[in-house]
């Protein structure tokens, strides 16, 4: 009887976040439409932030911030993560809440420098001499171990590297032939060889040895045979943070490969080591080797932020390097932490005269329909006209937000009653077991002799 072979599916693991439908802003030039990119409504906010995007990208927004202002659940963090959308998809995008920079493994003031480094990236080119080709032949020769007879470890190889136009056949040591043994390397595999440094990348399964068999890993795309000579001059494009040179920087040792094999971590980072870490980058930038990437770092819940806090930002916004910053608040006059000084959103006075403010509002019926309709579509579910009616009725009543997350319980409930589609039935079952804001609070007084205080 033959055996059966089964094929395995390549589906990738892939998780739907709570924005992961926005694309962009959604305008035309600096106009925008009312439903485009992931966005609906907010149309002002939308062409201010726009007009924010360009100010970025022709290098108009130093010392200057941003301050998104308005409800909860009114698109502020959608705005923000549009804006990072918009200037590309390599610019970093950190995201960080404003009660996260109290810890008590590094100061407040750290835990800022950090993220603002972490939200600049730098594109480093190198060129490199490496030998690259398609493995033809690899004879490994054994020897016996030094400590150890009756075992036999790889001491050399004899490996021939082919592409179109070239083949080169090379004696290599044991560190190269270990390298390639241990990542499973062999005849058929496209593989890179840093002449420097003997570092073995191996970069796929030649697409010509691929027809050679009947069946191919499920996960792995073949690669054409490369072109030209063996040996040749290559570019790398590495693209890093300035956090992560700092990081490199700081590691006892040194060195690139200090990230990857566990050199001792350290929780702050010493002024001296970032600033040469800048005047590197700097000296790159010079000569040519290296480009930097201003990305974006968005603070929610501002107000969480101390008087300390905002007084490291507001001179952190004036340094040579910086990315753009992005703050949001839902918060009306109220105190600025650490003071008994009440100010607009909770901000300092000096710093928010340096803010450009877009404010948010609260969402329209037909706007929260078109919401749902767009996450319902994100998520593969679909739902009666009636039970979206419903739905927006409750986002409209309730907030967006609770409206939004009932979307998947809904679904779940109408996949165990056999429904193809959300129905109001679904709607008004996940209704009753999970409450709104209004409902909790009606919960905490009727039992609030019960709770504890």
């Amino acid at each position: 009887m033959a055996a059966e072979i089964k094929p395995i599916s390549g589906e990738k693991f892939e998780r739907i976040g709570a924005h992961s439908h926005i694309k962009g802003l959604g305008l035309e030039g600096l106009r925008a439409r009312p439903v485009a990119d992931g966005m609906v409504g907010q149309t002002e906010a939308r062409e201010a932030a726009g007009i924010v995007v360009r100010m970025i990208k022709e290098g108009r927004m130093a010392g200057r911030a941003i301050l998104l202002a308005g409800p909860p659940g009114t698109g502020k963090t959608a705005i923000a993560i549009a804006i990072a959308r918009e200037l590309g998809a390599d610019v970093p995008f950190v995201s960080l809440s404003g009660s996260e920079i109290y810890s008590a493994e590094m100061k407040k003031t750290e835990v800022l420098m950090q993220a603002m480094r972490k939200a600049i990236g730098v594109r480093l080119h190198e060129l490199r001499k490496v030998y690259e080709g398609e493995v033809t032949a690899f004879d490994v020769k054994l020897a016996r171990h030094p400590y150890n007879p009756y075992q036999q470890i790889p001491e050399s190889a004899r490996l021939t590297l082919e592409t179109t136009d070239d083949r080169r056949t090379f004696n290599v040591g044991s560190s190269i032939t270990v390298s390639m043994i241990n990542q499973g390397i062999s005849m058929g595999d496209v593989i890179q060889i840093d002449a420097e440094t003997g570092r073995v990348i191996r970069v796929g399964r030649s697409e010509k040895a691929s027809e050679t068999y009947e069946i191919a890993a499920a996960s792995e795309k073949p690669v054409p045979r490369p072109t030209g000579p063996v040996e040749k001059e290559k570019e790398f494009v590495y693209t890093m943070t300035l956090n992560d040179l700092d990081e490199i920087n700081a590691r006892r040792g040194g060195g690139m490969l200090s990230l990857f094999f566990g050199a001792p971590e350290r929780a702050e980072i010493d002024p001296e080591v970032r600033q040469r870490v800048d005047e590197m980058v700097k000296e790159r930038v010079e000569e040519g080797t290296a480009e930097i990437i201003p990305g974006v770092l968005f603070i929610d819940e501002v107000a969480m932020l101390d008087i300390e806090a905002f007084a490291f930002l507001n001179r952190a916004m004036e340094s040579e390097l910086a990315p753009v910053i992005i703050l949001a608040s839902n918060r009306g006059v109220t105190k600025v932490r650490g003071t008994d000084i009440s100010s607009p959103h909770g901000i300092p006075l000096d710093l928010l005269d340096r803010l450009l403010i877009i404010t948010t509002r609260p969402y329209k019926a037909e706007e929260v329909r078109e919401i749902l309709t767009i996450r319902m579509r994100e998520e593969g579910v679909e739902a009666e006209e009636e039970a979206l009616e419903l739905l927006t009725r409750i986002g409209a009543e309730s907030s967006l937000r609770y409206a939004v997350q009932m979307i998947r319980p809904a679904a779940e409930v109408a996949r165990e009653n056999g429904h193809g589609k959300i129905t109001t039935a679904d709607v008004e079952r996940v209704k009753g077991l999970f409450a709104d804001v209004r409902k909790s609070t009606r919960y905490l007084k009727e039992y609030e002799e019960k709770l504890l205080a």
